[in-house]
């Protein structure tokens, strides 16, 4: 144990994280999920007879990691995802590096890890709009909830902002005169403004004008989007519908929230958006994370090839 530490245990240590994830302003669903993650962490170095954090060590996170790579999900007997493996060790490591900069131990374990790689993927699936103008027709066989549903689908292409952003607006975070939608703390806390189309404001006119009243109760507050109860929708539930339709509409591609978030990106730089707008559309703090899109956009690229590769030109060249 380094000299002029206390003995903590794995448990305290966990509650003593959280607490700090929480003071630096991140979401309850967040830290919750990296409580849940750690966990699992704790509960595996209970079986090593590993109690204290001081008892951990670099060996003892390759072992963690191994067990990781060895690990069968018990529906399926599957492994984990890699990317899920990396993540969770992410989580473990945080949790060791912030404990140390916070003072409660004097050395991380984890200072010299190295994490597993993971290969970035772009998106499965994206939309044309020939597709999405088909899934938006669906909405309107089903009366004033297809109305609302075919409104957040309108808002889900049309900023490509995430669900949980979409289920947090307000009907103030609409600025009809600016054609603008307000993402306040959207992930990473972050606020932004992004365009909207304005065939996907007339329809959140119409929707605040004639149907949000039909689902309003006393205590919907100012949430634009309301449940059939008139609560805000969860994000999960919100992703559920939109998903729904995509399937009524004969589409075999996974996703619905997003799905249309991908399309919007993609379909964005197939038309020869910046990568840096898509990016502040999006939300991005990376454009690594951005760059994913530009694998599946390949129509204007292959456009400016044929224009201007010497072997796409019309002719064979001889040697």
């Amino acid at each position: 144990m380094p000299k002029g530490t206390k003995a903590l245990s794995l448990i305290r240590g966990l509650e003593l994280h959280i607490e700090d994830c929480m003071a630096r302003g991140q979401s309850t669903r967040t830290a919750e999920g990296k409580r849940y993650v750690l966990s699992g962490f704790i509960a595996w170095c209970l079986t090593q007879e590993i109690t204290l954090v001081q008892q951990v060590t670099i060996q003892v996170l390759e072992a963690y990691r191994k067990y990781l790579f060895q690990y069968r999900q018990p529906n399926n007997k599957k492994p984990l995802d890699i990317a899920t493996q990396r993540n969770r060790l992410t989580d473990v490591v945080m949790y060791f590096r912030r404990l140390r900069k916070t003072g409660y131990i004097r050395k991380d374990p984890g200072h010299e890890f190295e994490m597993p790689y993971v290969p970035r993927r772009p998106p499965q699936a994206y939309l044309s709009v020939e597709e999405i103008e088909a899934i938006c027709r669906l909405p309107l066989l089903y009366g004033i909830k297809g109305c609302r549903d075919r409104t957040i689908i309108e808002v889900h292409f049309a900023t490509g902002i995430r669900r949980a952003e979409v289920a947090n607006l307000d009907i103030s975070d609409i600025d009809f005169k600016e054609e603008i939608v307000i993402v306040r703390q959207g992930k990473g806390r972050r606020d932004r403004r992004v365009p909207i189309a304005k065939r996907a404001l007339a329809w959140v006119k119409f929707y605040v004008k004639h149907i949000r009243p039909r689902f309003a109760r006393v205590d919907s507050g100012n949430a634009l989007f309301l449940t059939d109860r008139g609560k805000r929708f969860e994000p999960r539930k919100l992703g559920e519908r939109t998903s729904r339709y995509v399937k009524l509409a004969g589409i075999n591609k996974r996703g619905g929230s997003t799905l249309f978030r991908h399309s919007t990106a993609t379909l964005m730089l197939d038309n020869g958006a910046d990568i840096r707008h898509v990016q502040e559309m999006m939300g991005h703090a990376d454009i690594k994370n951005t760059q994913i899109y530009t694998h599946v956009a390949i129509g204007k690229l292959k456009e400016v090839y044929k224009r201007t590769h010497p072997a796409a030109q019309t002719g064979v060249l001889h040697g």
